[in-house]
């Protein structure tokens, strides 16, 4: 509809110049945006192999689009090195060691795990009590009906309990919870004994814990001694870390851990806490408050002299209590 009046305005040049202003009036802004179209259409092109770009040059680097923030590529290599090379002040085979280690643990501890069968057979019960009624779950009933009790805290059942409902009725879902507990025991060791003797020293550590013949016996059977012993060693990981940061929280974590520990096996669970009670007391950095609220701390002699060396009082005088001389009563005159 336009064109002929783009016509019109060459064919009568007398009238063209108040045309074309009308014109760019009312469609200015659908010429802007061609030219816009147009001049993007013209970049793509120019760079295009076709235009002569170099299709061999390299591509620009991949920059993330919020500064100082990693690409996706960046932080799953970055995650995967972290967790192949672990900790920085670590060796470089400390972690690749760690991990040989655990993986050989567990493989030991699966070999031919079901030849013991039901293994205890008065817990293995109890299981599959619990995985068929909630009651016998939460008190660890020997049967469905509820009847009895078995003579430990349910807390291990709990956790035989639910792999038997994931994995069905068998000895192997019975006896698999306590192998991952001991490769879990294995690797709390590890850190724990890490953090203040180095790398080689927690590799030491677990490996000796999972050569123990006693703690091979444990996580290969289904008794509650694979729990406690799992527990028992988070206890002395969070001692360690609350003697470290110098945290009630840490120490508060013990409690949790000593606390499941008890609704495993009672009061053995309790065995190791004057230790970690004694090493809180004597490592921390950490004063005890006095009775008026404010930590306390052992005054030096030196304190109560000031620089000069000669002993004097910080006390005012109407605050200093009377010496002996002053308190001693003078003789009245007769």
């Amino acid at each position: 509809m336009r064109w002929p009046l783009i016509r019109a305005l060459f064919a009568h040049s007398s009238a063209g110049p108040a045309l074309i202003a009308r014109c760019w009036r009312r469609d200015r802004k659908r010429i802007a945006l061609v030219a816009i179209v147009v001049h993007m259409n013209s970049t793509t092109l120019s760079r295009s192999p076709a235009s002569g770009r170099d299709p061999q040059a390299p591509d620009a680097p991949h920059t993330s689009p919020v500064p100082g923030a990693p690409s996706v590529q960046n932080r799953s290599a970055g995650w995967g090195q972290r967790v192949w090379r672990g900790r920085s002040e670590d060796p470089s085979w400390a972690r690749p060691a760690l991990i040989g280690l655990l993986v050989a643990t567990a493989v030991f501890y699966l070999y031919n795990l079901t030849a013991s069968g039901w293994a205890n057979s008065f817990y293995s019960a109890a299981v599959q009590a619990g995985s068929t009624n909630l009651e016998a779950f939460f008190f660890g009933s020997s049967d469905a009906g509820n009847s009895i009790t078995v003579d430990k805290p349910p807390a291990s059942l709990w956790v035989m309990a639910l792999s038997v409902k994931l994995l069905g009725l068998n000895s192997f879902a019975i006896l698999f919870p306590q192998v991952v507990m001991g490769v879990a025991s294995v690797g709390v060791l590890y850190a724990t004994v890490r953090k203040s003797f180095g790398a080689p020293a927690g590799l030491i550590a677990g490996a000796v814990l999972a050569l123990t013949p006693v703690a091979v016996l444990m996580f290969r059977f289904n008794n509650p001694d694979a729990l406690l012993t799992l527990l028992m060693v988070l206890a002395a990981w969070a001692t360690l870390k609350s003697i470290e940061k110098t945290s009630p929280r840490w120490f508060m974590a013990v409690g949790v851990f000593i606390g499941l520990a008890f609704l495993t096996k009672t009061l053995q669970a309790f065995l190791v806490v004057p230790g970690f009670a004694l090493a809180y007391l004597v490592a921390a950095k950490t004063t005890l408050p006095s009775e008026s609220g404010t930590p306390s701390s052992a005054a030096s002699p030196s304190s109560s002299r000031p620089a000069g060396g000669s002993p004097s009082s910080s006390c005012s005088p109407p605050t200093c209590a009377p010496t002996s001389a002053a308190r001693r009563p003078t003789p009245s005159s007769s």
